[in-house]
């Protein structure tokens, strides 16, 4: 005969529930208070920053925002949900009226898509931002993935000059839609719409990185701080402190009026790395990300090519022309021909040019 009779370990639910409890009660008040302090942790972070200790609670995913600022990103977190990859990353680039008329900065960029290399698909993942109707108007003709995010601190619609004050606001607006993708949860890859996509940049992209960031020249080393950040082309992972990094970067701009989301970034980047927040920032090979800037003439490796160092809209669609046709002959050789080296991109002649007017 055994030791327990059958059914000796049976018990009734009424002494289930209370021995459940007690069991889980220390765990449950452990995580509790763990969640709390967490909370109090992040809040100092956030007004250490500013200078203020009754900062507000970083966002987390989803985060809970005020009932009128909720309302600037109405649908948003619906059309991430279509828009988002497997992974949860989601392309964004913004465009005004300007640049998304017929035969601008937005016609090339999709078309660079459609001509790349196996990277048609990731139009399915991209959000195009506009920041004015007309710009949604001539986006919903083109692109089934569009979203009002409208300024109206300044006239943004035309192609505003570089470092003017609709040009400011126009680029600080770019920060908008970006910040609640991340505290939705989602990862995100910002595009300027002046960027020709040729290959699949997401094979090239550190994305254990807290950030990966396009440079005006690269430097040599991938993780050195000495590197100029170019924000036209970025990705951001979505964790707690990204989110509070973009919420920093964008409250900060107050101590630098006069300097756009880039001069920013770069300003602060050593702070955001070495201080409490630790970020982790990787830079980008010019060799692979290209740009006007520090331009390479090899056509074998690129996956992006960005009009940066460039002064004037007619300058950019001119120059990415040039090289859209560029890729489109390099495309149609045979391999050996292309592995031969010997093609190279149509140097942007109107785009230095502008510089050098300056």
């Amino acid at each position: 005969m055994g030791l327990l009779k059958e059914g000796s370990l049976k018990l009734s639910s009424h002494q289930v529930v209370p021995l459940f409890l007690g069991a889980a009660l220390p765990t449950i008040l452990l995580f509790v208070l763990a969640s709390d302090r967490l909370d109090e942790q992040l809040s100092s972070v956030s007004g250490s920053w500013l200078g203020n200790s009754n900062g507000g609670t970083p966002g987390t995913a989803p985060a809970l925002l005020p009932k009128r600022e909720e309302e600037k990103f109405t649908g948003l977190a619906e059309l991430l949900t279509k828009v988002a990859t497997d992974d949860g990353t989601v392309i964004i680039t913004s465009v005004n009226e300007a640049w998304a008329r017929p035969g601008s900065l937005l016609d090339l960029f999709l078309a660079g898509f459609k001509n790349g290399k196996g990277i048609a698909h990731l139009l399915n993942h991209t959000l195009i931002v506009a920041v004015d109707r007309d710009a949604l108007a001539h986006c919903e003709v083109v692109h089934p993935h569009c979203y009002l995010y409208e300024v109206s601190s300044a006239n943004v619609s035309s192609a505003n000059r570089f470092m003017s004050k609709s040009y400011l606001e126009l680029v600080w607006a770019k920060l908008g839609v970006p910040e609640r993708v991340l505290q939705l949860g989602y990862n995100y890859l910002f595009t300027d719409v002046d960027i020709l996509w040729l290959r699949n940049p997401f094979r090239h992209i550190n994305l254990y990185a807290d950030m990966a960031i396009s440079t005006d020249g690269f430097e040599g080393n991938a993780e050195a701080l000495t590197n100029v950040g170019n924000t036209g082309f970025y990705y951001v992972r979505s964790t707690n402190r990204t989110v509070e990094m973009l919420k920093r970067w964008r409250a900060v701009r107050s101590r630098f009026p006069s300097t756009h989301d880039q001069g920013v970034l770069n300003e602060i980047k050593a702070e955001l790395a070495a201080g409490d927040l630790q970020i982790k920032f990787v830079f980008l090979d010019t060799v692979i990300f290209g740009g006007f800037c520090q331009f390479h003439g090899e056509m074998d490796k690129v996956c992006t090519m960005h009009a940066i160092c460039c002064i004037g809209l007619e300058n950019k669609v001119h120059d990415l022309r040039n090289l859209a046709a560029d890729w489109k002959n390099y495309t149609s050789l045979a391999p050996t021909e292309k592995r031969s080296g010997r093609r190279r991109w149509t140097s942007p002649n109107r785009c230095k040019a502008s510089m050098r007017k300056q």
